[in-house]
């Protein structure tokens, strides 16, 4: 088989231990070096120090790989090349021999295949704005409309259209809840301004849930566990607004498309607030990956 499993991570699966799953992209792409390092190995500790294991998931010389030794981490984190890959590139880079950093549907495509239900990340990617032109997606929102695994997230990122990226989940098949909120979260910060129709307060009603997915069969689909940065630790409200307004004209005055926009429109961001939204993200991320893991340890007390 091409998936690679550590040993650590699937001696856990068969013992029926909680895993939580985390990306890589925000190793070898969201953050410099050698903050980047230091913030991987920081989160796989907080994932241990909620009595779970941690699952890293990259593509190293075109083997899928779930759950990264220190060697690995500090590969991805550091080596020049690192591609950026979607689930829709795996089959290419693992033909190909390819080292690459997986983004959330990459990620969630692998955790599911190795057995993993519980995967934490930043921000959903969605629907982006001006999508009657451009007709632009994420990738992340159809993998989650077929795979049976549960996201803890901040929200979707609040650069893209999120009542349509509302809309298109809802469209799609797939459940959202809020936690702890009745307000879906923005990344970057703690409410979006759009309500959410179901809310969940502990890990073990999320579970509950993730079990009624199974006992009533039907779509595979997801499950996504919006969980808002605090109030304390998010980007602030007017500040996020001005920078993010002048980030989408500049977008427009120098012509960026495509893939180029989110990262030009982030790149923006953590210039234009002098650092704070990076550090919001990092907040966000810190949060969901702690709440992952006590999800999981809630999961795997009813298997």
């Amino acid at each position: 088989m091409v998936l690679m499993v550590s040993e650590e991570v699937r001696e856990a699966i068969a013992e029926g231990r909680p895993v939580v799953a985390l990306e890589s992209t925000i190793i070898a792409h969201g953050l410099p070096r050698p903050r980047n390092l230091r913030v991987a190995l920081e989160l796989e500790a907080a994932v241990r120090q909620e009595g779970a294991v941690p699952a890293t998931i990259a593509v190293l010389d075109g083997r899928p790989r779930v759950g990264l030794d220190k060697e690995q981490v500090e590969r991805v984190a550091g080596e020049d090349g690192i591609r950026k890959l979607g689930h829709r590139d795996l089959p290419l880079a693992v033909a190909a021999g390819t080292s690459g950093a997986t983004t959330v549907s990459a990620t969630a495509r692998l955790a599911a295949l190795a057995g993993i239900r519980v995967f934490a990340t930043g921000g959903l990617g969605g629907v982006h704005r001006e999508w009657t032109v451009t007709q632009d997606e994420s990738a992340d929102l159809g993998l989650l409309a077929r795979t049976r695994i549960t996201v803890v997230c901040a929200g979707v990122k609040s650069i893209l259209d999120v009542p349509a990226t509302l809309q298109r989940l809802e469209t799609l098949g797939v459940a959202v809840a809020g936690y702890g909120t009745d307000r879906f979260p923005g990344f970057y910060l703690s409410d979006s301004g759009h309500p959410v129709d179901w809310r969940l307060d502990t890990p073990a009603q999320v579970a509950e849930v993730m079990r009624a997915q199974d006992a009533l069969g039907g779509d595979e689909s997801a499950l996504i566990v919006a969980n808002p940065v605090p109030e304390a630790e998010q980007l602030d409200p007017e500040l996020h607004a001005r920078v993010l307004d002048e980030a989408l004209r500049a977008c427009g005055a120098e012509g960026v498309t495509g893939q180029a926009v989110t990262p030009f429109l982030l790149d923006h961001l953590v210039r234009h607030t002098d650092g704070a939204s990076l550090a919001a993200n990092l907040a966000a991320v810190r949060g969901n990956v702690r709440l992952a893991a006590r999800v999981a340890a809630a999961w795997a007390v009813g298997e």
